[in-house]
């Protein structure tokens, strides 16, 4: 009997995990235009922390596909991201929580992502694992850190057989909108993302002009003028989007 305990365990553990709660979650918190009800969230945090426990416990193994290793790592970001807000809530901007050495060590280093017996830091999920492990540029647009500059977060959980129709729709959107990245014909003001991460945009020797044309509504001329915006870092809030559309209204 305990033999058979134990292979149950093992199998279970072996199993992808499935993403429901986190679905359900951002379902409930995350409105269309991305902006977060990070007081539900905090309501519901008891909930947010089943599910983060749960993604600690049950990581990824060579069993898994590289579509359910993908969005493990996609959903655990985001998660994780909306869970540091809400364990510092209210707070301006994510960039507010500091640990370690001023202007050494950023709320991107700070190690407190459990992951079985150690504990590791956002960048390290997406430097070390997504980036690398990967290779997919797409990834960019589908995680969030919780400012109004970065892609939308998506109110819908990442699931492996769905996972190449929402990055390619995650990238489209993020392309096009027009609080993010203005495109025009003979110039650009694009998100600094495409500055920080252009070798990640520049496959097989293509360029980040390349790049946009695939999902850009307007043709973008090869020798356009490009600029970058200013990345806004204040909080995704809910709460700020009449601040940041007045914002946006003077500009």
């Amino acid at each position: 009997m305990w033999l058979i305990i134990m292979l149950f365990v093992s199998l279970n553990y072996a199993n992808p995990v499935q993403h429901g709660e986190w679905d359900s979650l951002v379902k409930k918190h995350v409105a269309q235009d991305g902006m977060v009800d990070y007081a539900g969230f905090l309501k519901d945090k008891k909930a947010l922390q089943h599910y983060v426990d749960y993604l600690s416990t049950h990581q990824p193994t060579a069993k898994w596909s590289k579509n359910e290793k993908l969005a493990y790592w996609i959903n655990a970001y985001n998660a994780f991201t909306v869970k540091l807000i809400v364990d510092h809530y209210p707070i301006k901007s994510i960039k507010d929580i500091k640990k370690g050495i001023p202007f050494v060590n950023s709320v991107w280093d700070i190690p407190f992502i459990p992951m079985g017996k150690e504990k590791v830091d956002l960048n390290y999920i997406e430097h070390s694992i997504l980036r690398k492990e990967f290779k997919d540029p797409r990834i960019h647009a589908a995680i969030n850190c919780a400012s109004f500059s970065c892609p939308l977060l998506r109110n819908e959980a990442y699931i492996a057989h769905e996972i190449d129709r929402q990055l390619e729709d995650a990238m489209r959107k993020f392309i096009n909108d027009p609080q993010r990245n203005q495109i025009e014909k003979s110039s650009v003001k694009i998100s600094k993302i495409f500055s920080w991460f252009s070798g990640d945009f520049k496959l097989n020797g293509a360029s980040v002009i390349d790049y946009l044309n695939k999902y850009a509504k307007k043709s973008i001329d090869y020798n356009a003028k490009m600029d970058y915006l200013d990345y806004d870092w204040d909080l995704n809030g809910i709460e700020n989007k009449r601040r940041q559309a007045a914002k946006s209204f003077k500009k």
